[in-house]
């Protein structure tokens, strides 16, 4: 395992021993894919005796928290903004930089009906001066997919409203020019959405971690340096 780089808390990476955790195939059917690949990162982890897993990506968090179990990998499992905002409480994350005006955060599926977290990400973003918080007209429990789960992102959606437009349109109906994920897929698809939709100048989107760098002064206290995850 190689050392990660970050100054703010410690963490190890499994580097070429990681591969994905085999959510896609699973979701589009191809049930040996899934396992294969699960149960090479299962024994690659606990080879490396991991107990805690930081996953950024909530189909990744889903699968490692509720799925791997199946297969003898047990493992305490955090999301990113989980842990964001748990360092924002504690005082070991202190965003000082305005970042004034309206923001809106979309729910992934995955990290919020299928898993009911909602509040830590939202957290994360009030936690930025300046910020205003508005919600996308399909949120909660109620959100509104960005059209990549389930396998779609390799998809071609050929009948109808392309399901990323349609969520960048709701999106766009809140006037607030700032969006923020907290997944790699709905990144992706509102990237593509919002450049479809020619609003590149209407709305801005990034990870919420990447909002949250913006309003940092690049230092953290000396418990956040030296503390665990």
């Amino acid at each position: 395992m190689r050392r990660s780089p970050t100054p703010s808390i410690s963490t190890s990476i499994l580097g070429r021993s990681e591969t994905c955790n085999g959510d896609p195939a699973r979701r589009i059917g191809n049930e040996y894919l899934y396992q294969t690949q699960a149960q090479a990162n299962i024994e690659a982890m606990n080879a490396a005796r991991v107990r805690k897993v930081i996953a950024t990506c909530p189909h990744c968090f889903n699968t490692i928290k509720n799925e791997f179990p199946q297969f003898g990998g047990n493992y305490e499992v955090m999301h990113h903004t989980q842990l964001l905002a748990r360092l924002i409480k504690e005082g070991k994350l202190k965003p000082s930089k305005a970042i004034e005006g309206k923001f809106t955060y979309h729910d992934s599926c995955y990290l919020g009906r299928w898993n009911d977290i909602y509040d830590p990400p939202r957290a994360v973003v009030e936690a930025i001066p300046g910020t205003q918080l508005v919600e996308i007209e399909r949120h909660h429990k109620r959100g509104f997919c960005c059209g990549a789960g389930g396998g779609r992102m390799w998809m071609e959606e050929k009948i109808g409203t392309r399901i990323n437009h349609n969520r960048v349109e709701q999106t766009l109906r809140t006037q607030a020019p700032r969006v923020a994920t907290a997944c790699p897929f709905c990144l992706t698809m509102f990237r593509d959405g919002i450049s479809a939709k020619g609003a590149e100048s209407q709305l801005q989107v990034q990870d919420l971690a990447q909002y949250l760098a913006d309003a940092m002064d690049g230092t953290t206290s000396e418990s956040a340096v030296s503390g665990p995850v």
